[in-house]
């Protein structure tokens, strides 16, 4: 019986396959359709791109209008990368439906990320809650792992199953905080190949990958980017208005008060206070700073992106303090979680320091 309707499910996708995709793009979709659950958001109720606006050009890479093929967003916390995932995947159910694959680093994470994450995302967004088979039994379409609705269906699995990442070809594949995958799955290999291959046989295919980094030289997400066009997100100063992306080295605080924690802008050198950061990231902008195969999107943010009311820079002059009062391993520890792995100190302000500590370069901070 399992077997018929996974044969109706890819018969259904065949036929959508044929029809055009919709003239709308993911965030206008998050806009007017998705709610977020208060069982795994802060700030529950309809999301708002406007409220994290460095999302909205990643979200519409992954839109059937885009040509990208692949998005890799190498990411800081608090900065609401996942919920570009949940964006997408609403979407497709909604809009473009055809076979789905979001793989977590093990199976354990996938079926967290399921009960916590994506089922109230579902049941609070009314256009998925009516699409998406209700959980009544094992065999109702809708289960921990496995998310039917007409036109596709959606699988949940981990990086650490080999079966999970081989069993189906897939339209559209969700890779999410790559840097937690394994090396190699079962002795068959990396399962980020392993997994991209399933969408081999679709000419419209997506793949979205995100993570935080780890370890700077074994960071899969890190090798991901800079194989790409390396979008950075510019924001104006707005003191000069020169536009430029933050980087953690510029972020300065008067020693023992990280509550004084500013950026400082290289152009004019003035201090730029966090309460200017909803101006800077409402006009800010993704710049490629490398050339790119124009198949593939990189995208590069750090924490100290995060709006206001999320993580502060005071409050990440504060985690790097503590640290570094440990030990330097831990600052540097700190450093790197700030954004994507920054591999370099913030420091606070002292009168004989330069006022700017970092000018270029990929490991120069965030």
């Amino acid at each position: 019986m399992q077997t018929n309707r996974t044969e109706a499910i890819y018969l259904d996708a065949w036929a959508e396959g044929w029809k055009p995709d919709p003239d709308i793009t993911v965030s206008q979709w998050a806009d007017e359709f998705r709610f977020l659950p208060k069982k795994a958001s802060a700030e529950p109720g309809r999301w708002r791109t406007s409220r994290t606006p460095y999302l909205r050009e990643i979200m519409d890479s992954l839109s059937p209008q885009s040509r990208v093929e692949r998005v890799v967003f190498m990411k800081g916390a608090q900065i609401g990368g996942t919920e570009i995932g949940f964006n997408w995947l609403g979407f497709i159910i909604h809009y473009c439906p055809g076979p789905a694959l979001m793989v977590q680093p093990t199976v354990d994470i996938a079926k967290r990320v399921s009960k916590q994450r994506l089922a109230p995302s579902i049941d609070e967004t009314p256009v998925l809650r009516e699409r998406v088979a209700e959980a009544r039994s094992r065999d109702s379409g809708n289960t921990m792992f496995v998310k039917e609705f007409t036109g596709g269906m959606l699988i949940l699995t981990g990086a650490n199953s080999a079966v999970g990442l081989r069993s189906m070809p897939i339209r559209f594949l969700f890779l999410d905080e790559v840097d937690g995958y394994p090396g190699d799955v079962d002795g068959e290999g990396d399962p980020v190949s392993l997994a991209e291959k399933r969408t081999d046989t679709f000419s419209r295919k997506k793949i979205f990958m995100v993570s935080t980094p780890k370890i700077k030289g074994f960071s899969r997400i890190e090798s991901e980017y800079l194989a790409t066009d390396r979008r950075r997100f510019f924001v104006p100063c707005p003191h000069c208005k020169e536009y430029d992306w933050i980087r953690w080295p510029n972020i300065q605080w008067d020693e023992g008060r990280p509550e004084t924690a500013s950026l400082i802008c290289e152009a004019c050198g003035s201090l730029i206070e966090e309460h200017h950061k909803t101006f800077m990231l409402d006009q800010g902008y993704w710049r490629p700073t490398a050339k790119g195969d124009g198949r593939t999107a990189g995208f590069h943010l750090s924490s100290l992106y995060s709006p206001l009311g999320w993580r502060s820079w005071a409050n990440i002059a504060r985690e790097f303090g503590v640290a570094e009062g440990c030990r330097p391993e831990s600052a540097l520890q700190v450093g790197r979680d700030t954004g994507r792995g920054n591999y370099h100190h913030g420091r606070s302000r002292h009168p004989e320091e330069p006022r700017l500590l970092c000018r270029q370069g990929l490991g120069c901070g965030v």
